[in-house]
């Protein structure tokens, strides 16, 4: 069998599946295809389990309304940061760890394998996955604490399933059930915690949290000289009004004084008709 009749073969990931499901979107939001037809393809697209099988889901559909698209069959880097990236395969960096009395800690980039297994005895723990890699789309985390602690940190976009249980003790439930990011890992945590506890929180990246503090100050800088501009504009036109009316309080005062003008005039003509006329009379005419 040749390379070319074997690609069809090779097995999609969740991010081919994902590029498809985009196309199907793009093409319902343009009318290409109905509802019902989208709904179709979709199904079809998330049961998908190979090339072959995506490829003629969207073989007639345009991409920015020039050519028709295809799934491409090579594959290619994946963009830096992206939740595909992420997902690295491999056995991890550690699969379990043991804080006895003490503490123990991951974070950082680190590979958070398949499966990783904590315990604690009156001690704690950290697990930070806001900058790890993930060996595979689905992990699962067990953890025992006894009178001690663990504490989960996931990145938003995480989906986060909780099955653990407490005695005298308690998990932290809160995350379970948040909707995850398209194409995302999921993080399973289970076990149990005797006079202890579990607890999941999810954070930003110090860097992620110092990008949205410039956005959020570039964003003020921007109100402010936009509120700037709309105030020298008010005061630009402030003055121009004033002006519009010094100059028609100008142009007021000369129609008066012409007005004035113009009336003094006829009066002068009128006495010296009537002092024509006085002067006719008297002395007749000659």
């Amino acid at each position: 069998m040749t390379d070319d009749a074997a690609v069809p073969e090779l097995r999609a990931s969740d991010a081919d599946r994902e590029r498809v499901a985009e196309v199907l979107r793009d093409a319902l939001a343009e009318g290409r295809l109905d509802m019902e037809e989208f709904e179709e393809r979709l199904e079809a697209t998330y049961k998908a389990r190979t090339y072959g099988e995506l490829t003629p889901i969207t073989r007639d559909l345009p991409v920015g309304g020039t050519a028709p698209h295809h799934v491409s069959l090579v594959k290619e880097p994946e963009p830096s940061g992206s939740w595909a990236s992420r997902i690295v395969g491999g056995e991890g960096s550690s699969t379990w760890a043991v804080a006895v009395m003490s503490g123990f800690e991951r974070r950082g980039r680190w590979t958070v394998p398949k499966q990783f297994t904590c315990f604690t005895f009156m001690g704690g723990g950290e697990l930070d996955l806001r900058e790890a890699n993930f060996a595979d789309r689905e992990v699962e985390i067990t953890c025992v604490a006894i009178m001690g602690g663990v504490n989960i940190i996931v990145p938003p976009g995480v989906e986060v399933v909780v099955r653990g249980f407490g005695i005298m003790g308690g998990f932290d439930h809160r995350e379970s059930g948040v909707p995850g990011d398209p194409g995302a890992p999921r993080v399973i945590v289970n076990g149990f915690a005797l006079m202890g506890g579990v607890g999941i929180e999810r954070k930003l990246t110090r860097e992620e949290r110092r990008r949205l503090k410039e956005e959020r100050r570039q964003g003020r800088l921007d109100r402010r000289a936009s509120m700037r501009e709309l105030q020298e504009d008010c005061r630009d036109d402030t003055h121009d009004a004033h002006r519009r009316m010094l100059e028609g309080h100008g142009d007021l005062l000369r129609d008066r004084q012409e007005d004035r003008r113009e009336r003094h005039e006829e009066r002068r003509e009128r006495h010296r008709e009537r002092r024509e006329e006085r002067h006719r009379r008297h002395y007749g005419d000659y």
